[in-house]
């Protein structure tokens, strides 16, 4: 299905905390653009925010002003002048703050989803979730101006929200239903009845949030999403050289200004609240700063009396979209495997990865990006990601298992994991790449506040089971009051002698004498808490791991895809390793699949996985893919081939390719090479139907005597010719002295086709050899047989056929073989559009054969018509512009109408509504411009198939066929 209008973004800029991430994710970004995701014109900017505490409201300030100086800069602009964004439309994505469950933040959490209409395969993150709402369903119709999106959240939003933008100006923030008790503990508008905002509150009281309940019983939640008009946006940039504002940029920072964290929603929009007075607004704190000292909050009280001078006159309005669904992503690891599962599925959720045994997978519970070799058994609402196992593994209900490598499956060996969030994570301490892990109970609080537990049990607990003690954890001058998790030096990052693994946290599990081997080991080891790894933590190593391990995982499924085949098309994946850059491993794969396989069919769609790679590595800028293919380079592998040697044909075959990859015009014409080598093994799995071909002796023709074959054309309603061949045989054949059996005639032509390398199908000299009505069937096994049944049709209805049946020459000529080639392609592509079409025209025969039995024209012409369609789809560019025009002036006339064989031109025929309707038709036509040489002619349904007959100087005689 076609993509909808989207949003051209003029820039999108992604906000991160960390200034080594920075290249990082703009790296995402292109990748991104790569996919088709983000519109190749779109500048892209991964901007680091200022300071690491400034805010939402500081880092949407500091990006904006970031965004108006690139955009000055392409404008040829030497200073920032907000005149560049009257014809922008800028996205703001922020990264936000860290989060226990995934080490590059919220923003590339990745989901349990597949799209399986995207043109490349891909992980589907958060952030694409949310890319592809603002672009395809917030973003469209709105005016210039600056869209701000939070990650930290999921978003469900349906394709046409019905957002008006008539007459609007200001800002406007999207808001989504949640129940009054969720709102406690988030924020929430409060709207006039015409949409104006009147007031925000975060965790507000029970009155305040009831003030705020909608008509269906739902509040408006605040969902991280927000749009500036190019006025509002203006205004606000403007304030970016105001002290104390401008240290919200980098260039306060830079000038050596003091910091100032603003939130977005509570300090910038809520300025613009229709019900907020000056001096509620002044005295107020957002949810982001919490407590601080008197000095803050004056520092703050400046920024926010700037903000009111330049925003309150700009109306803030509210959009409500009913029926989408917002869900914040919290610490808590429940909630968190609560939005990764679907408690009550029928089967477990398996995206992107293989897993040997799916029998394990309980219900309710999610794989992402797996390899799982051997026993892995996972209980219900338990999710895996970012894993390659090797079994017997056992990881039960409720745990989160991410970035563990095989090395790391002999500790889980042996052990039930339960209730666990256990993460391997990618390192850098002091320039040195590592490996650390941290495991906490899904339980565990990762708030500073509480009593807290570790490991689902009370801190004195576990300081009991493991003999851990406090001052192991935190500094003893330095002990909390209260234990906290996040501050606790739990996580070994560094061992003297060894290196580390997930036992060393493992052991924790178990009840342990004091003085334990493994409580040395943990007491040996450099240990950090969690808030202390989180700038050790290597995000870049991070995703090439993930990225490695998908395309693992991805050349599994290509193996398992082609050795089972299965009607799944590779092509995404294809454009997934062509444009990350790594062809080379699926090239190895595909090429091992070609020279192990036992069935021709299997090794022919490796080889033309093989050309679809080489084409998607030209890029387009190569020429045409079809082509001739019998350069002399390539017929020393072509010759194993015909010799039977698959092996040493597939090897050769590679050698050459390696010769071809420089530039696109030889990848190109590799590419054509391939598809000439799968015609080999296809050209010798059909010549397999010789087994069906026997001949009888018979006396020779007399001297001066001519054999004289004729056969009827053929007109499909429903399969495609290759009746001269079949005629050409039987004449040659009864010239020898032999005749041949239709049967074995058949089967005969489709070798006869093969060494003539003019390709074909398998069935369609059936259509003229064998007389009347029937339908040709084979089965998906060799050797190739064609099955014939005839239909049986009511008395009377072929006359009836005959007189509403009509034959249009349209003037143009067509050749079918590079339609063929064509469609080849698109089928060892198995693109689901194919693949469908395939299982539409199998099942319309069946349909159709049941059409003649009933002798029922309306719906033989429904057939046809569909018929044509199903052609179409098969062969794009087979129906001429004039061939078209034609149809149309004819379909009022007709209950259907179809190109006869492979379309492209030729032969044009109708079933009439009335009958004897050629002249009537000619006239229609003679008053149609443009059509050229086109001609009516009238056609009868055969009786009797092929004859034979011999003609000599004094007598003939009519032999029938047998």
């Amino acid at each position: 299905m076609e993509q909808p209008k989207g949003v051209d973004w003029t820039v999108i800029i992604l906000t991160c905390q960390y200034k080594d991430s920075v290249q990082v994710f703009q790296r995402e970004l292109e990748v991104r653009q790569k996919r088709e995701q983000i519109p190749a014109g779109t500048l892209l900017l991964a901007v680091e925010d200022p300071e690491k505490r400034v805010g939402s409201g500081g880092a949407t300030l500091n990006a904006l002003l970031v965004a108006a100086e690139h955009l000055s800069a392409r404008a040829g602009f030497t200073v920032v002048t907000s005149d560049v964004l009257h014809s922008a439309w800028i996205l703001i994505l922020h990264m936000g703050r860290d989060f226990p469950f995934d080490d590059c933040g919220r923003a590339f959490t990745c989901l349990p989803v597949e799209n399986p209409e995207a043109p490349v395969e891909a992980l589907v993150c958060n952030l694409d979730c949310l890319l592809d709402i603002m672009t395809y369903r917030l973003g469209p119709g709105s005016p210039p101006g600056v869209w701000v999106c939070s990650t930290d959240m999921l978003l469900s939003v349906p394709a046409n929200p019905g957002i008006s933008w008539d007459s609007f100006r200001g800002a406007r923030v999207i808001a989504l239903p949640g129940s009054p008790a969720y709102a406690q503990n988030h924020g929430v508008y409060l709207t006039d009845p015409q949409g104006l905002v009147l007031d925000i509150y975060y965790q507000g009281t029970e009155a305040e949030i009831q003030r705020c309940v909608r008509p269906d019983g739902r509040v408006p939640l605040v969902s991280g999403v927000v749009f500036f008009s190019v006025e509002t946006a203006e205004r606000l940039l403007a304030t970016h050289v105001s002290p104390p504002l401008d240290a919200c940029t980098y260039l306060g920072l830079d000038s050596g200004a003091r910091p100032v964290q603003l939130s977005l929603f509570f300090d910038i929009l809520h300025c613009m609240a229709e019900n907020v007075t000056r001096e509620d607004f002044l005295v107020g704190r957002p949810p982001e700063l919490g407590q601080g000292d008197a000095d803050v909050a004056g520092y703050l009280q400046s920024a926010r009396a700037q903000l009111w001078r330049e925003l309150r006159d700009q109306p803030l309005t509210m959009a409500y979209v009913s029926s989408g669904s917002y869900s914040y992503m919290t610490s808590s690891a429940s909630e968190f495997l609560l939005s990764l599962t679907l408690p009550g599925a029928p089967g477990a959720q398996i995206v992107h990865s293989q897993v040997e045994e799916q029998q394990l997978l309980a219900a309710g519970s999610s794989v992402v990006s797996c390899l799982l070799e051997g026993p892995v058994q996972l209980g219900p609402g338990s999710v895996l990601q970012h894993c390659h196992l090797q079994g017997p593994i056992h990881i039960g209900a409720g745990c989160l298992v991410t970035g563990l490598d095989t090395a790391h499956s002999k500790a889980l060996h042996g052990r039930e994991l339960r209730d666990l969030v256990l993460q391997g994570h990618h390192t850098r301490l002091h320039g040195s790449p590592g490996h650390a892990f941290t495991l906490v109970g899904r339980l565990d609080s990762w708030e500073r506040q509480g009593a807290g537990t570790y490991l689902n049990v009370p801190w004195s607990e576990f300081f009991k089971r493991t003999g851990v003690r406090a001052w192991d954890l935190w500094d003893p001058e330095t002990l909390p009051a209260e234990y906290c998790l996040p501050s606790a030096r739990l996580f070994p990052v560094l061992h003297p002698s060894r290196e580390l693994g997930p036992q060393d946290l493992l052991w924790m599990l178990d009840h342990q004498e004091d003085g334990g081997e493994a409580l040395r080991a943990w007491r040996a080891s450099w240990r950090l808490s969690w808030e202390q790894l989180q700038p050790c933590l290597d995000r870049a190593a991070t995703l090439a791991s993930r990225r490695d391990l998908f395309f693992r995982q991805a050349l599994h499924k290509a193996r398992h895809v082609l050795e089972a085949r299965q009607d799944l098309s590779l092509r995404p994946l294809i454009w997934a390793a062509v444009r990350e850059g790594c062809p080379g491993p699926l090239l190895a794969t595909l090429d091992q699949v070609a020279a192990g396989a036992g069935d021709p069919g299997v090794a022919a769609r490796a080889l033309a996985c093989v050309a679809d790679v080489l084409g998607c590595m030209a890029e387009g800028r190569g020429g045409l893919r079809s082509g001739p293919a019998a350069n002399p380079e390539w017929m020393r592998p072509f010759s194993y081939l015909e010799c039977g040697d698959l092996a040493a044909g597939v090897e050769a075959l590679a050698q050459e390719r390696d010769k071809w990859l420089s530039r696109p015009a030889l990848l190109v014409r590799a590419a054509r090479h391939y598809e000439g080598a799968g015609q080999i093994l296809i050209r010798q799995a059909v010549m397999s139907a010789q087994h069906f071909v026997s001949t009888e002796q018979v006396e020779l023709p007399g001297p001066g005597q001519w054999v004289v074959a004729e056969c009827p054309a053929r007109v499909d309603f429903s399969g495609t010719s290759s009746i001269l061949a079949g005629t050409a045989l039987a004449a040659l054949q009864r010239a020898a002295g032999r005749v041949v059996g239709t049967e074995a005639l058949i089967h005969a032509v489709l070798h006869l086709e093969q060494v003539l390398t003019t390709g074909g199908g398998w069935q369609d000299q059936v259509g003229g050899l064998m007389p009347g009505i029937k339908v040709g069937r084979s089965r998906a096994q060799l050797p190739l047989k064609v099955e014939v049944e005839e239909v049986t049709v009511p008395e009377g209805f072929v006359q009836k056929l005959n007189d509403h049946l009509l034959l249009v020459y349209t003037g143009k000529t067509r050749l079918a073989r590079n339609l063929l080639q064509d469609v080849l392609r698109s089928w060892y592509a198995r693109l689901p559009a194919v693949v469908q079409n395939a299982h539409s025209l199998v099942r319309q025969t069946e349909e159709c054969a049941e059409g003649f039995r009933q002798g029922s024209l309306p719906l033989l012409g429904q057939c046809l018509t569909s018929y044509w369609e199903q052609k179409k789809l098969m062969a794009p560019g087979c129906e001429p512009l004039t061939v078209r025009r034609m149809m149309d002036v004819l379909a009022p006339h007709v209950h259907g109408q179809s190109l006869a064989g492979a379309g492209g031109g030729g032969f044009l025929y109708l079933l009439t509504k009335e009958p004897q309707q050629k002249e009537a038709l000619e006239a229609v036509l003679a008053k149609t411009e443009g059509l050229g040489n086109y001609s009516i002619h009238l056609v009868e349904v055969d009786t009797q198939g092929l004859s034979l007959k011999l003609l000599g100087t004094e007598a003939s005689t009519c032999c029938p066929f047998p």
